[in-house]
């Protein structure tokens, strides 16, 4: 219950969605975009996601395949976040990305506060790309049997990604900061629970 209503107040709060996304003018019933807004047979997520960027006013940029980079400004940084359509497998995947030097002498220590991170989430999970050093963080929402995505199922993908972020995100820095794993992890576990 407090996860739920911590998605919900971080989008409401920090990345504002714009009601008529959330709810037709019948009251109550969530919308299909890519149906409604004149794409009959379009089972395309990527279609709901630009619909929200536009609506947000957030800048985003189609590859003119099957992905759609948005960069959100969050509080502790900014974020790229991919949403990639993989049709064949009909997943739709997130990777959100952020700005944090990793250098190489920290890379593990930050890989063991991955792995204490990710047994705190429910949904999607953390990685460290070891070619670079990047922090990524990954979901996917099957869209089997050509479901269509609605806005809100996007909403909350986006949202929660976000919400993860934000709430890890000063855990990366302390160990980047020569703090260990379990300092970082016990400190934004704190702060996250004082809070509520």
């Amino acid at each position: 219950m407090h996860r739920e209503r911590t998605i919900l107040l971080l989008i409401n709060d920090v990345w504002p969605l714009p009601h008529d996304l959330l709810v037709d003018e019948d009251g109550g019933k969530e919308r299909v975009l890519s149906f409604e807004q004149g794409n009959a047979g379009s089972t395309n997520p990527l279609e709901v996601v630009q619909a929200i960027a536009i609506k947000n006013g957030w800048s985003f940029e189609d590859t003119g395949g099957d992905e759609v980079v948005l960069l959100v400004r969050g509080r502790c940084t900014e974020y790229r976040v991919f949403f990639t359509w993989m049709r064949s497998l009909e997943v739709f995947h997130l990777a959100c990305i952020f700005e944090l030097n990793v250098p190489e002498p920290r890379r593990a220590e930050l890989q063991q506060l991955i792995a204490s991170i990710n047994e705190l989430l429910w949904f999607g999970h953390f990685d460290l790309w070891t070619s670079d050093g990047t922090v990524v963080f990954r979901q996917a929402l099957l869209l089997v049997g050509g479901i269509p995505a609605s806005a809100r199922q996007c909403e909350v993908m986006l949202g929660t990604a976000l919400d993860i972020c934000e709430r890890y995100f000063p855990a990366f820095q302390y160990v980047l900061a020569n703090r260990s794993a379990r300092e970082a992890i016990a400190a934004v576990t704190f702060a996250t629970a004082g809070e509520a």
